[in-house]
């Protein structure tokens, strides 16, 4: 006999009951109810572009003094939470440890920001990050493609891994000076010529698990304008707020 999803997933979480990865206390999924109010609450308004905190006297879709000032290759940026603590703590889990049971809540938590965007058109294909061949073996699998896949499954967007390519090994960006961060990355992507066709015309969403300068994602979404993107989107877990 085949038990339903949902009752095999309700015997699972009776029988192997998890622990909250915040606070250590039993819990149904990852992170517990408690942990989650407490520390990825939706907070406030953010640029409508780069997803950096605005004023309170912000209005939704508004965009920061940066973003007008020097519009990036990207047109709308989505996040979920704040890069700081203890999430930050998960984020290096994930990355580093390999904990890759918390990349489908990451996923969670971005569907749900997506989805509480007022007049957000959703993307057409969703594109994780790419990594390099080197760093690729080393961390054997991509944090970010991890993340897209239950949130392309979330929201019933096609999830291309392959649509961009990183055809340049670059220096980690986290081990790059601020100021010298454009250019390390500048150049690193490129869109194969199979894949041109995905992307022609077409809203694409590029998914990663932080932005911190933004380099990287500008970066990858000039090489998907290059390729004739109409528009391009990011959809991270985490942003770090400036400093």
């Amino acid at each position: 006999m085949r038990w339903p999803p949902a009752l095999t997933r309700r015997l699972v979480n009776a029988l192997l009951p998890c622990s909250c990865a915040l606070c250590g206390e039993l819990a149904a999924h990852v992170v517990c109810v408690h942990c989650r109010e407490r520390y990825a609450a939706p907070g406030g308004l953010r640029c409508a572009c780069c997803a950096n905190p605005l004023g309170p006297a912000a209005t939704a879709g508004q965009r920061c003094g940066g973003c007008l000032a020097e519009p990036p290759a990207f047109d709308a940026t989505v996040a979920a939470v704040d890069y700081g603590a203890p999430l930050d703590a998960l984020v290096r889990g994930l990355k580093f440890g390999a904990q890759l049971p918390l990349a489908p809540w990451f996923g969670q938590l971005l569907r749900d920001a997506v989805l509480m965007q007022p007049g957000m058109t959703l993307p057409e294909v969703l594109c994780p990050v790419p990594l390099g061949p080197r760093r690729l073996r080393e961390r054997g699998f991509n944090q970010a493609l991890e993340i897209a896949r239950p949130l392309a499954k979330a929201l019933a967007i096609e999830l291309q891994p392959r649509l961009a390519a990183r055809v340049v090994e670059t220096v980690a960006q986290s081990g790059v000076a601020p100021r010298e961060r454009a250019g390390n990355i500048r150049g690193a992507f490129a869109v194969p010529p199979a894949m041109a066709h995905l992307v022609h015309g077409r809203h694409v969403g590029i998914v990663d698990d932080v932005m911190t300068s933004g380099h990287t994602l500008n970066a990858l979404a000039a090489a998907l304008k290059a390729a004739g993107a109409a528009r391009v989107s990011n959809l991270v877990f985490a942003r770090t707020p400036p400093s």
